[in-house]
Order: C-alpha cells, then sequence, then structure tokens
C-alpha cells in the first residue's frame, strides 16, 4: 500500500513546466503525442550491438545536461546515464514502446537498486540482503538472473499489483494496452537473459542479440557503458524516473506533432537538446520521403554547441561498408553536430542517405588512439 501511495504522489506532483502548460506526467504524455504508426519489431530491446561506442565520446565533448531525446526501448537509459539530462523524452512511432516504459517506469518506482529492479523485469527472487549487491559487477548479477522464472500464484498476483500501479500512473489505457503490457512483461520473464530482438516479416538474422549481449556490451575503450554497469549511473536514471523526467512520447520524428511539441516544451524550461539519439531512424525516412520533415523539426529544437544526433547505421541495408565499422559489429553508430547536420541538410532532397551517414561524423575512436 505505501508504494503504491507513493506512486499516486509522484503522479500528482507538477513537473518541471513552462508557464500555462499542463502539471502532471499523464496530462504531458497525452499532449505531447501525436496517432502511433506501425514498425515491424517487437521492441523490448534493441538490435544495436554497438549503442555504446559513442559513450566516450559523449563525455569526451561535454555533451552533459539538458534534455534529451531518444527513440527506442532501453538503450535510452544508457545515453541518460551517460549525460546526465535534467529531462528526458522517449519518442517512438510504435505505441507499444510507450506502454513499455510504462513498465520500466513502474519497476523504477519499486526497485531500490540494480538487483531488484533486473529481478522485477525478468520475474526472478530478490535475494535477501539486495543492499549487499550495490558495489557487485554487473556479470553478478546477471549470472544470479540465470535461474528459471517465478511462475506461482503469488508472482501472478504481484504482477496484477503491478499492473495496478501503472494504471495509477493515469495516462489511458485500453484493455488491449493492459494486454500488452502483460505480454511485453512476460516476454522478459520466460526468454530471461536470452531474450533476443526479432521482428515481423523478415528473416531472424544472426547478429540479432540477446539482452544479456546488449547489457554486457562495451564503449571504445573497452569499459562497460551499460546504465547497469554501476550503481551510481542506475540510481541516476531511477531518480529521473521517480521525478517524472521520462516522458514517454507516441511519434513520429518526421510528424507533424510530437518532436515539435517536445521542442517546443523544452524551450519554455529555458533547456536545450543536448542528445538527440535516432537510431536508423532516418534510413526509413528517406524510403518513405519524409526526411525533409524531420530536417524541419530537428531545426526547431532549441539547440546549444554541443548539441549532437546520434544514430546506427546498418552495412547490411546499404550493402556498404562504413568507413567507421568495427569488426564483429553489425551496426555502426555515429555522432554529428546538430549545426552540421543542419547545414549539411539545408537541401535536403538533394542530400543521400549515404551522405547523411558519412559526413561529418565524428571520431569514436578512444583519446590518443
Amino acid at each position: 500500500m505505501l508504494v503504491l501511495l507513493l506512486a499516486l504522489q509522484a503522479v500528482a506532483a507538477p513537473i518541471a513546466r513552462p508557464a500555462g502548460s499542463d502539471t502532471t506526467f499523464p496530462k504531458l504524455v497525452e499532449r505531447l503525442s501525436e496517432p502511433g504508426g506501425y514498425f515491424d519489431t517487437d521492441n523490448l530491446i534493441s538490435n544495436e550491438t554497438s549503442y555504446l561506442h559513442i559513450v566516450g565520446r559523449l563525455k569526451r565533448d561535454g555533451v552533459v545536461g539538458g534534455a534529451y531525446i531518444g527513440v527506442g526501448p532501453d538503450q535510452s537509459f544508457s545515453y541518460i546515464a551517460a549525460t546526465r539530462p535534467s529531462i528526458a523524452f522517449i519518442i517512438d512511432i510504435r505505441r507499444d514502446n510507450m506502454l513499455l516504459h510504462l513498465l520500466f517506469r513502474s519497476l523504477f518506482a519499486e526497485a531500490a537498486n540494480r538487483i531488484e529492479y533486473l529481478c522485477l523485469l525478468f520475474g526472478r527472487p530478490i535475494p535477501a540482503g539486495a543492499e549487499r549487491w550495490n558495489a557487485r559487477p554487473l556479470e553478478a548479477l546477471l549470472n544470479y538472473l540465470d535461474r528459471p522464472a517465478l511462475d506461482s500464484v503469488p508472482w501472478r498476483r504481484r504482477e496484477d499489483e503491478l499492473l495496478g500501479r501503472i494504471r495509477a500512473i493515469g495516462v489511458p489505457l485500453s484493455a488491449a494496452d493492459q494486454a500488452t503490457i502483460r505480454r511485453l512483461h512476460n516476454e522478459f520473464m520466460a526468454n530471461g537473459l536470452s531474450l533476443r530482438f526479432t521482428t515481423y516479416g523478415r528473416g531472424s538474422r544472426s547478429y540479432y542479440p540477446t539482452v544479456r549481449q546488449l547489457f554486457l556490451e562495451k564503449d571504445r575503450s573497452g569499459q562497460f557503458g551499460s546504465f547497469l554497469a554501476r550503481e551510481d549511473d542506475f540510481q541516476f536514471v531511477r531518480d529521473l524516473e521517480r521525478r517524472n523526467r521520462v516522458i514517454p512520447v507516441v511519434g513520429d520524428l518526421a510528424g507533424p506533432k510530437a518532436l515539435a511539441a517536445i521542442g517546443k516544451y523544452v524551450g519554455g524550461l529555458g533547456e536545450r537538446v543536448s542528445l538527440l539519439y535516432t537510431s536508423n531512424v532516418e534510413f526509413y525516412l528517406f524510403q518513405q520521403g519524409g526526411f525533409d520533415r524531420f530536417v524541419a523539426n530537428v531545426n526547431a529544437l532549441p539547440r546549444g554547441p554541443r548539441s549532437v544526433i546520434a544514430r546506427s547505421y546498418f552495412g547490411g541495408t546499404m550493402g556498404r561498408v562504413h568507413p567507421q565499422a568495427v569488426a564483429g559489429y553489425a551496426s555502426v553508430q555515429l555522432l554529428q553536430t546538430f549545426e552540421s547536420f543542419l547545414k549539411r541538410s539545408a537541401a535536403p532532397l538533394a542530400m543521400t542517405y549515404w551522405d547523411l551517414v558519412t559526413q561529418d561524423a565524428l571520431d569514436l575512436a578512444p583519446a590518443g588512439r
């Protein structure tokens, strides 16, 4: 009952906002979102095994604070941990992704530390003396999860309570939405750390990672970079979530409302966007004729001299090896300053996707190499 009361208090409390705007988390989610669309992935985990390769460069270049905007599931948490923004927005065309982030939000509200969060997510028993796990390496936490999922009446009752907390957040949820949240959580519990990125209508690829692999990925200097690698990184994300400052939004990066509304909101806070993470969404925007609208949306975002865009490139989609490709990785993580992007894309209809991913991409190699 105490956990539920705290969750309700957090929802009711005003969040950082421009004057005259809606004051609660659910109202902000609703106000910033636009109608969802379809994409042929389950969106439970990323397929970008290179996602942490940008972390060292972000820290070296002082990309810190401000507002974070990113797509996808929980890889954004690692970028949030690295850049320490004051507020974050997760925008994705798939409504399921917003529902997944409501699930994550409820787990952050209940879990005190990394081991509790992971146990709640994967349906494993929380160990006695969980606070003693704070200093343990990530590998130890993951090894603890290699045990059968709980499938008992008490656990199912706990899952019902979890869904009750998600409903209490106040974001309007249909019966289908609630069924989707259960399905997403059950996928984590049933598959454990073997959960793998999957798509619909496309054959599986040998490079599709498991969630264990993604958690254990490293940056370009060989350091673990996931938000779960260190307790202080997890606690930063947890605190941001618990203060209603991670806002999941349904929207298209090239759409008429969501990204522009986020930018206006960020500007009203007197902030600038420090990091915009697009994954490989731009590849599809080129295919669908929406890249020029995306450029216009980016141009309207408040920004500073250190503001950067992070994106992913998959050589298999183009049949061309990227100059910054790292052996053993199917994806390449790239950084580009806002200034460079907007200068290069001033005539977006004359630009090619290959131009986008190769022109002015910042060197991610560790300093001194």
